[in-house]
């Protein structure tokens, strides 16, 4: 899979953070940053996939939330 694209559906849930799925992953994936969640990820699989993350509508709401409040 080394250099393969991983296409991986992302949602947001306040309880667990950010939840990656894909078939390829052996399990979800919680995270509490979108970086964390595709190094948590990089280390499941084997080789080194170009991680794609697909958000969804609450995954980009929580993304755009806490990029305002770094700016303020």
């Amino acid at each position: 899979m080394s250099g393969e694209r991983l296409e991986v559906s992302v949602t947001f849930d306040p309880a667990k953070g950010y939840v990656a799925t894909a078939a390829e992953l052996r399990q979800p994936v919680t995270a509490l940053s979108l970086g964390g969640l595709q190094r948590n990820e990089a280390l499941m699989l084997p080789d080194d996939p170009i991680i794609t993350l697909s958000l969804d509508r609450s995954s980009r709401r929580e993304r755009d939330r806490q990029r305002r409040r770094l700016v303020l």
